[in-house]
């Protein structure tokens, strides 16, 4: 249980609009404040894909655990 709500702490971090998705850009970000991760918009857009699991090329909470799983 502490793992999901870790998860979902992180998730809400990231998810800077609050709609419940993650973009590629919301993500990009969060990966650059992070520390050394300055990474671009087509890698960001690249990772999101590949855990993508819906198509909608975005990361819901659920894709965000899988994520993490993974």
């Amino acid at each position: 249980m502490a793992d999901i709500e870790e998860a979902r702490r992180q998730f809400d971090r990231i998810d800077a609009d609050g709609d419940g998705r993650i973009t590629p850009a919301e993500f990009k970000t969060a990966l650059a404040q992070g520390g050394d991760w300055n990474v671009t918009e087509s890698v960001a857009e690249a990772i999101i894909k590949s855990r993508d699991l819906n198509g909608d090329k975005l990361l819901s909470f659920d894709e965000f655990w899988a994520f993490l799983n993974k």
